[in-house]
């Protein structure tokens, strides 16, 4: 019998190389593609098999709008909740679409070993897609694995527990993604056009809405309005002391506190006129501290962020790190409750010898460990887990501390709960009653190795009952109520898990989200506050429809979705449903969006009012006005156009020069630090790139959600290809970069540290020092093709022997000018120098004609 072909695709090249590994004990040979495809030969499933693991980069396509809906002044906003949608390859340079069709060729089964929850079900199949197995042809089979880590026995025991791929799980996420595209993409588009331009301090370029993202922004923004609306309140306590065995003991009031000055004062009468105080009650009581259940994303999320200070979006990415090192369980999991079946003696054995917790470890598996809480099983992943040992040198100073705590929790979760002795004394003089409370902990249990957890120990001297003591004197302390703080991000992460906002999986993004959209900024303490842009976009949505900055219209989505997950309502129905009542909410939106701009026009200054004036315009030869806010951006109040400007740097006028296309006034823009690149740009072809076809050779996609050219997409003039013009590429290219396919190109205004700076990349190339003026020439090096530039020298510093300044040549085959020259950045000149002499040097060089196709890096 011929054997049989397996052919196995993972979520990441390294899960594919842990499971190509443990299946094939290492012996396995390794080709690449796309991604690396690791083969050996084995059994499967009884027969002989030749095995091939691959991996996809995540999800294989991203769901958009068909080009026709892609164009913002031709498709109404209102047309997308019933526009098509298409499904087109996420990544398209990888070609991973293509690699697991070839992979695929002459394989009779297809193993899935796609992460074990709702996003890895939906990739499962467009695995399945690309591979030709949803065609269901005889003797091709699809198998599903089930895993929590990458370790050996996991992967092996996941093997021979193959199951099918669950259908519905990926239609519920294609259900999500329809709708959260579709109902994103209608009011952000509608909102950006609608305010774009309109205000001067107001980051316009995007005003974003999205169903998770939106109400997130609106738990911030309504504890914003719950502190600037807080009115204090003055309140009073009663604090009386006593000195008892040589310690002063304050008293807790059983009033706790009042908010009438007066009746306060009459109980302090009351009181220091007693002056002498009873012990009524003493009370010992039992009390345990329960240890933790199991470690879940959203409790690992929320400790990242208020313990370790971590956002959630860098801790995730640390914690799937860990994972594919095979260090921790897999992170993304709702599950508090650990399976009937986990072998809690091996974990802990993992980690019996760790310099760090090994003693912990050997103790509880000497005395014994306990069974874990009782958690929640949401039937995903168990608990996020340690897996094997680490030491502080095997990691990065972050994912150290990270892996730290999962170890710690894991270990308490498996240990004895903290015990201790709470005393309670109560007292009685004039009438009312105190206390004081003490504690003396008895058992330590998990919070040995939580010692955060622990239990603040408070002796107490010893009393009496009946015992009389005498006051040393009576405070009455004035005190005043205070507003609440600003939401942290773990307090955000669990309102958003409380109200079915997000998921395991997507919680970080939409904090992410939000402060990358300007809408709130993580200060002090990781708080979550809103800027003056989210404070006017959840207040305009709550004077329009509050239903869509409110949690509870989310979680409705979310119900409808795990129906289609749990096989109990149809996708198309659903999404249908939703996209309905959401398109309803829209075409009301629009028309009330005039109380929205009320809001807006109250709180930013208009464009006209903004910004100084910098450069003319090519149209009307007005001074445009240049708003440095971000975005930044230039403003013609003749021609009420704005142009926008490279984001993060600063911009100067360059020397009064022209855009011979336009006639637009040049501008400098300078990145920031020593090594940034500056370059001249007109700021109409910047936002208008001038040749057909450009935006494509550049790779300026429009976004779905900007309608502008994408970020940074503009062209500046070291990309334009006029043959011409003095400032573009043509002219002020030099040669090709040693590095990547760029270009080196001029600084203009970097004098008198003059340099060349890649196109594409960070490679940066410093050109002769202190030299008065570098300039290119329209002459090539006959050997190389490189443009010959022209020095001239400072006086005093010429290297030249007869004392003369001016110097032309080329710097890669003349030897004077190499020898001047120094690459900051990527790989040296040398290996393309066989130099011959001064002047027009002479020699072979690895110089290449500038290519005006070249794309270029983002600014």
């Amino acid at each position: 019998m011929a054997q049989q072909k397996v052919l196995m695709v993972a979520e990441k090249p390294s899960i594919a190389l842990s499971i190509a590994s443990a299946l094939s004990r290492g012996q396995m040979s390794t080709r690449r593609g796309s991604t690396d495809v690791h083969e050996f030969d084995g059994i499967f499933r009884g027969f002989q098999a030749r095995f091939k693991v691959t991996s996809v980069i995540g999800h294989v396509f991203s769901v958009d709008f068909p080009s026709k809906f892609q164009d913002w002044g031709k498709t109404n906003p209102l047309d997308l909740f019933d526009a098509p949608i298409t499904k087109t390859e996420s990544n398209p340079k990888a070609h991973i679409c293509r690699h697991l069709s070839q992979e695929a060729r002459g394989c009779g089964h297809l193993v899935l070993w796609l992460d074990c929850d709702r996003e890895g079900e939906n990739i499962c199949f467009e695995v399945i897609e690309c591979t030709g197995f949803h065609t269901k042809e005889p003797r091709r089979m699809v198998y599903r694995a089930r895993f929590s880590s990458v370790l050996d026995k996991d992967i092996l025991k996941a093997m021979d527990n193959l199951v099918e791929p669950n259908g519905d799980e990926a239609l519920a996420v294609d259900a999500r993604q329809e709708i959260d595209l579709k109902v994103g993409v209608a009011f952000t588009r509608f909102q950006t056009t609608y305010f774009q331009g309109k205000y001067g301090n107001l980051d316009s370029r995007v005003i974003s809405y999205g169903p998770c993202q939106t109400p997130t922004l609106g738990f911030c923004v309504q504890r914003h309005l719950q502190i600037t609306t807080f009115k204090p309140e003055k309140f009073w306590v009663l604090r009386p002391y006593i000195i008892q065995n040589g310690y002063e003991l304050q008293l807790e009031w059983e009033r706790n506190k009042l908010f009438d000055e007066d009746v306060a004062t009459m109980f302090q009468k009351l009181v220091m006129e007693d002056g002498i105080l009873e012990v009524t009650e003493i009370s010992e009581k039992q009390e345990n501290k329960s240890r933790p259940s199991g470690l879940n994303t959203v409790n690992l999320l929320k400790v990242a962020s208020s313990a370790l200070g971590f956002g959630p979006q860098m801790a995730m990415q640390m914690a799937e790190r860990l994972y594919t090192q095979g260090f921790i369980s897999y992170p993304r999991t709702e599950s508090t409750a650990y399976p009937s079946s986990f072998e809690f003696k091996g974990t802990l054995g993992a980690l019996a010898n760790n310099p760090t917790y090994g003693n912990d470890v050997q103790r509880l598996l000497t005395d014994g460990f306990q069974k874990p809480r009782v958690g929640t099983d949401a039937g995903d992943h168990p608990p996020i887990t340690p897996m094997r040992s680490a030491t502080e040198d095997m990691l990065d100073r972050d994912a150290w501390r990270l892996y730290q705590y999962v170890c710690q929790h894991f270990i308490g979760t498996v240990s004895p709960d903290c015990k201790y002795v709470r005393t309670k004394v109560e007292f009685s003089i004039g009438g009312e009653s105190f206390h004081c409370t003490g504690q003396h902990v008895t058992v330590e249990g998990f919070t040995s190795v939580m010692p955060w957890l622990g239990v603040n120990e408070r002796n107490l001297p010893r009393f009496m009952k009946g015992e009389k003591i005498e006051v040393s004197k009576v405070e009455l302390y004035e005190g005043s109520t205070i507003s609440p703080d600003y939401l942290s991000e773990s307090e955000v992460i669990s309102l958003m898990e409380k109200n079915g906002i997000g998921t395991d999986a997507s919680i970080a993004v939409h904090i992410n989200n939000i402060c990358e959209r300007n809408y709130v900024q993580v200060q002090a303490g990781r708080k979550l506050v809103p800027t003056a842009l989210g404070i006017t976009l959840i207040r305009g949505y709550q004077c329009i429809d509050p239903d869509l900055c409110l949690p509870d219209i989310r979680s409705f989505i979310e119900q409808q979705i795990t129906l289609v997950a749990n096989g109990q309502m149809n996708h198309s129905h659903v999404v249908q449903h939703v996209l309905q009542q959401f398109k309803q909410k829209f075409t009301y939106f629009i028309k009330q969006i005039e109380n929205m701009d009320a809001l807006f026009e109250a709180q930013f200054s208009p464009l006209a009012d903004s910004g100084r004036a910098l450069s003319k315009c090519g149209k009307c030869l007005r001074y445009m006005k240049y708003i440095s806010v971000q975005p930044a951006r230039m403003y013609c109040g003749t021609c009420e156009e704005v142009y926008y400007l490279p984001q993060k740097g600063t911009i100067k006028l360059y020397k009064e020069l022209s855009c011979p296309l336009d006639n637009f006034e040049l501008l400098i823009f300078s990145l920031p630090g020593p090594e940034g690149k500056s370059f001249p740009l007109c700021p109409y072809c910047y936002n208008n790139p001038p040749f057909e076809g450009v935006d494509t050779l550049f790779g300026a996609v429009k976004s779905s959600t900007s309608g502008k050219l994408g970020k940074g997409a503009g062209m500046p003039c070291f990309l334009c290809p006029h043959p011409t013009c003095r400032h573009s590429v043509i002219a002020q290219g030099v040669c090709a970069c040693p590095e990547c396919s760029g270009t080196l190109v001029l600084d203009p205004v970097s004098a008198p540290k003059w340099r060349l700076y890649c196109n594409m990349c960070s490679c940066l190339v410093f050109l002769p020092q202190g030299a008065h003026r570098i300039s290119t020439t329209r002459e090539r090096c006959p050997d190389c093709d490189t443009t010959i530039i022209e020095v001239d020298f400072n006086k005093k510093t010429t290297p030249l022997e007869d004392g003369a300044t001016l110097y032309v040549g080329c710097i890669l085959c003349d030897e004077l000018l190499h020898s001047l020259v120094e690459v900051k950045h990527g790989k040296s000149f040398s290996r393309r120098m066989r130099g011959r002499g001064a002047g027009r040097g002479r020699g072979r060089g690895g110089g290449k004609r500038v290519d005006p196709k070249m794309s270029f890096r983002d600014f």
